[in-house]
């Protein structure tokens, strides 16, 4: 390895590249001479005179002070820190290393005179040189560190400096410890070069830390022109996610990337590196600020209990299960008609119970593969379980797909939900929480009127006041990233390279995180009485337009229109779908009442009677059993709330402007 030591050109990449036993070598006989002068220099200090040991004995116990450095900085971990990145965890284990030498060489002086009457005249040493030598060691040792990293801080890892890929430009936005941690991380990893940080606090500007300057914001598009900055990295975690909207829109103006770090809670290891960024979502984008849960809501209707989940292998239906799971249920029963989905969610949480509670015994968890149509199987199940709570998700969601197979759909749907919460009834289930939709509201597809059936059958159950079950449904609107969702069709289209194609450039959707909406419905189903209607606060109205646009520009890439033909990606509007409207609706009427929860309201809801609902159920089974359109519309019209099926052609309103009254009752507050 010695033998073919590098030019003067090459010297501190050969120095990286070294094995990690030589380099420890290096930085031992480095702290040696550096101590061992420590030494010197204070007994020099203090006797006013450049100081020369009188006898061998005094020799050897002064050279014991670097030896006992040594052994100290081996167990502090000093020789296990990247010279190059030392840090200011470096530094707190320097000073506690020298402080600590010093400490035990002085108690070795002590022992030493003490067990050697006879030589303590020939052992003085000044207790004044002791406290000396600490101080200049810890300097000493500490400014040898940060001149190596100095003179190595070009090099970006092993290899040659010549094969190495050319570093990616980089602005950290965000100064504080967090933004430090990540700053290091680069560093070590390599491939990225950071040339600023970007912070909020005006305290901080001007100012440098970690080597680097910070800007104001003001400033990004000059440092972006000025070193043809190709990412900006967020390094804000603990902000809320209403100030990182705001950032992430400032940013949308810059045709860079933009990569950001998850939430503190949600990187485990506490500390953050390269590998913890991601880009930027649409969660990202839209999400709001959580609100804290109520634990005692939480835990109701599930702690102890044996619960139920439907469609198990779905978006909504898994994050219930992954919630459920972490509630202690005493059992919890997964069902899907989709075997790989539903041994996915089986897997996963079984792992997590394994990984989390080794003591637990995996007989809590039972995969049930089956239709909730299948009247007996439910049945078999609630009574071999002993089902306490039910949690439906299982539904066929998407409106162009129900609005082509609407036979299936409210089969589905309308019917399979029937047969459960009937079977429910029976069964003694304690709760029943049906997990619906706003597109239920004054519905102009298929899905969104089987889904209102399916409310109405619930009401009428509840009305009934046969049996102890307590039934209600949650109505809220689109998720983020579900299966079928706007964002991952984007996210294919955009990664492809475009178009990105939007069905309406004035339709408008809302949208809330899958974790809160399961959250949100697992504490409303506990504050049910009995026939509720409970509706999710679900924000601000989303225009899908704005949202395409802004998934584009936040991988680096610029929208292709006809005020810029040399953008990357086009949009194109491709007319609404079959059942699709421009505004979506969570009321049917405008009585609202407040509950516990910020977020969560009880609509108070028109309903049918269970005879009236008979008939009518009568009457569709009838129409689907021949696949009667004309039939199963009449039956709609007849008992869904403001259905009417889409016709193709009719005009849409062009903005929220021309549509007051929808506007209006869109409005929870």
């Amino acid at each position: 390895m010695f033998d073919s030591v590098p030019l003067l050109g090459d010297w501190r990449q050969w120095l990286v590249d070294l094995p990690r036993y030589y380099k420890r070598a290096l930085l031992i006989c480095n702290d040696l001479i550096a101590l061992s002068f420590a030494v010197w220099v204070a007994f020099s200090l203090r006797l006013n005179e450049l100081y020369v040991p009188p006898n061998r004995e005094l020799l050897l116990l002064l050279a014991a002070a670097p030896l006992i450095g040594v052994v100290l900085f081996h167990y502090s971990g000093l020789y296990k820190l990247v010279t190059r990145f030392i840090g200011a965890v470096g530094a707190r284990r320097v000073l506690m290393a020298t402080t600590l030498t010093a400490i035990i060489w002085s108690a070795l002086v002590w022992a030493v005179r003490a067990s050697q009457p006879h030589l303590s005249s020939a052992l003085i040493v000044p207790r004044s040189s002791v406290i000396l030598f600490a101080l200049i060691a810890g300097g000493l040792v500490w400014v040898s560190r940060e001149i190596a990293a100095w003179a190595l801080n070009s090099v970006r890892g092993a290899g040659s400096l010549k094969s190495a890929a050319p570093a990616k430009s980089v602005v950290i936005y965000g100064a504080g410890p967090t933004g430090m941690q990540l700053l290091g991380s680069l560093q070590r990893s390599g491939g990225y070069r950071a040339v600023a940080f970007i912070d909020e606090r005006p305290t901080l500007w001007g100012q440098q830390v970690g080597g680097l300057k910070v800007h104001k914001p003001i400033r990004i598009g000059a440092l972006i022109a000025d070193h043809k900055v190709e990412e900006i990295l967020l390094a804000i975690p603990e902000a809320t996610r209403t100030r990182q909207r705001t950032i992430l829109r400032r940013l949308e103006a810059f045709r860079v990337s933009v990569k950001t770090l998850p939430a503190l809670e949600d990187i485990a290891s506490g500390r953050v590196g390269v590998s913890d960024l991601r880009a930027v979502t649409a969660n990202d984008l839209l999400g709001r600020d959580r609100v804290r849960p109520d634990g005692v809501l939480l835990k109701r209707n599930i702690t102890g209990k044996c619960v139920l989940v439907t469609g198990a292998g779905g978006s909504i239906g898994s994050e219930l299960a992954r919630q459920i799971g972490a509630l202690a249920p005493r059992k919890l029963v997964l069902l899907d008609m989709s075997e790989p989905a539903l041994f996915e969610i089986e897997q996963e949480l079984r792992t997590a119970i394994q990984r989390l509670k080794p003591e637990l015994s995996g007989d809590r968890i039972l995969p049930v593969l089956g239709s909730i149509q299948d009247e007996g199987l439910m049945r078999r199940v609630l009574e071999d379980a002993g089902v306490e709570t039910i949690y439906h998700a299982a539904a066929y969601k998407h409106v162009p797909m129900v609005e082509h197979n609407p036979v299936v759909g409210i089969r589905n749907n309308t019917f399979g939900t029937r047969v459960l919460a009937e079977a429910a009834r029976d069964c003694g289930v304690e709760r029943f929480v049906l997990v619906s939709t706003d597109k239920a509201v004054r519905p102009t597809n298929i899905m969104g009127a089987s889904k209102r059936l399916a409310e109405l059958q619930l009401q009428a159950l509840a009305g009934e006041g046969i049996g102890k079950t307590v039934f209600t449904m949650v109505r809220f609107g689109n998720v983020l990233d579900s299966s079928g969702s706007v964002v991952r069709l984007f996210r294919k289209q955009i990664e492809a390279g475009g178009p990105v194609t939007v069905t309406h450039p004035e339709i408008i959707r809302y949208f809330m995180s899958i974790p809160e909406a399961a959250e949100l419905v697992i504490q409303a189903g506990a504050m049910a009485n009995g026939g509720d209607v409970f509706v999710l606060d679900m924000g601000a109205a989303v225009k899908i337009d704005a949202l395409a646009r802004s998934m584009i520009k936040h991988v680096g890439l610029k929208v292709k229109d006809q005020n810029h033909p040399d953008g990357d990606i086009a949009i194109v509007y491709t007319g609404l779908r079959p059942g699709e409207k421009l505004y979506e609706e969570l009321l049917i009427n405008e009585t609202t009442t407040l509950t516990a929860h910020p977020r969560i309201r009880r609509s108070l809801e028109p309903g049918l009677s269970t005879d009236e609902l008979d008939r009518e159920f009568q009457a569709l089974s009838a129409a689907l059993g021949t696949g009667d359109l004309d039939a199963i519309h009449a039956v709609l019209k007849r008992t869904v709330e403001g259905y009417v099926p889409d016709k193709r052609g009719v005009p849409m309103p062009a903005s929220p402007a021309a549509e007051p009254q929808a506007a209006a009752r869109r409005t929870l507050h």
